[in-house]
């Protein structure tokens, strides 16, 4: 009976073997007929892939008024099979250069491009060592990334970056020191970004009513108009303690990305003045992705404009324009923080 049974199985088997094999050729066949080819590795490949991923997802080709196409016809013929990674690397690294836009640049294993002419040409209008040594002094508190001092009745808060996490505990404990006094000044010059999130929980702490401060919208595919509907932007108070009093808020043109925002925010409250120089911009939030030869890439995917349309992009305008006085430099004096306590003192 049992070689009967084996008897029967195989020659079932022998009778289905054909069709399981053509089932399996037709699954293959389909999966290679329904994915698309994988872009190539090579120099060309690699150009040809970044350049139609700007081209399809770049935010600021009709603001900033540049013709994609155009520098396609300069670099393309400049792409060689026999190009060193490091060739490569520079003209992919030069085109992209050609945006101006701090957002954008290319990650390789040797090497990282970046355009950083949004700060680099212009005064820097900060100097960390008279902040330290001058105005927070050796008795300043550390609460968190948020460094505070008073001076004549008024809190100074200097932020470094916008990477550094703060927490409920830090905004409880900046708020409470708060209390009671003149005003706050918050310094992000030279905080060249990180989380848009911990702007938002900065920003929630100084007003007592939710406030819309501007719209963003995505781009989704190559053409001008290829966007997604402007989306309403607000900060709503948080619940803990707030300072609905007079803020003045520092920056110069290395208040970049989540600085940029942070600046719109405030700009948009009546209790809050800006001082100093413009923010640097960054109105585009990156949006990354990967070479076929495993590079990392990034590059502006949105837009975000001020309740008054105008683009954020190149900045945000302060209300109280001054430069870093050289003199009062030499003498470790910061004349952009005196302008900011002078509003408020008698």
């Amino acid at each position: 009976m049992v070689f009967n049974r084996d008897n029967k199985i195989m020659k079932k088997l022998k009778i289905n073997i054909p069709i399981f094999l053509t089932m399996v050729l037709l699954t293959v066949s389909c999966e290679r007929f329904l994915l698309a080819p994988d872009p190539q590795s090579d120099p060309v490949g690699n150009f040809e892939f970044l350049w139609h991923e700007l081209n399809n997802k770049y935010s600021y080709f009709e603001y900033k008024s540049l013709d994609w196409d155009s520098i396609y016809t300069a670099y393309r013929p400049q792409v060689r099979e026999d190009m060193s990674d490091r060739e490569l690397f520079d003209l992919l690294a030069a085109m992209l250069y050609e945006l101006k836009d701090g957002h954008v640049n290319i990650t390789s294993p040797f090497d990282r491009s970046r355009n950083w002419s949004w700060y680099l040409d212009h005064p820097q209008n900060f100097n960390e060592t008279i902040i330290y040594r001058n105005y927070l002094g050796n008795d300043y508190r550390i609460t968190g990334p948020l460094h505070n001092q008073i001076i004549d009745s008024v809190l100074y808060v200097y932020y470094a970056s916008f990477a550094n996490r703060i927490s409920t505990a830090h905004l409880d404990a900046l708020m409470e020191r708060a209390e009671g006094l003149k005003g706050v000044i918050i310094d992000i010059r030279n905080n060249g970004g990180g989380s848009s999130g911990n702007a938002y929980a900065l920003a929630s702490c100084f007003s007592d009513s939710s406030w819309t401060y501007g719209k963003n919208r995505v781009k989704t595919g190559p053409g001008p108009d290829d966007f997604s509907p402007w989306n309403t932007l607000s900060v709503h108070p948080r619940s803990g303690k707030r300072f609905s009093g007079e803020v003045v808020l520092l920056c110069n043109r290395n208040s970049y990305s989540a600085s940029n925002l942070f600046a719109l925010m405030m700009k948009s409250l009546p209790n809050v003045t800006l001082a100093g120089d413009n923010s640097g911009g960054g109105g585009g939030t990156p949006a990354f992705g990967e070479l076929p030869n495993g590079w990392i890439y990034r590059f502006s995917a949105t837009q975000t404009i001020n309740m008054q349309g105008e683009h954020t992009e190149h900045g945000v305008p302060v209300d109280i324009r001054l430069d870093l006085d050289p003199a009062d430099e030499a003498l470790g004096i910061d004349n952009i923080l005196e302008t900011a306590l002078d509003l408020f003192r008698p």
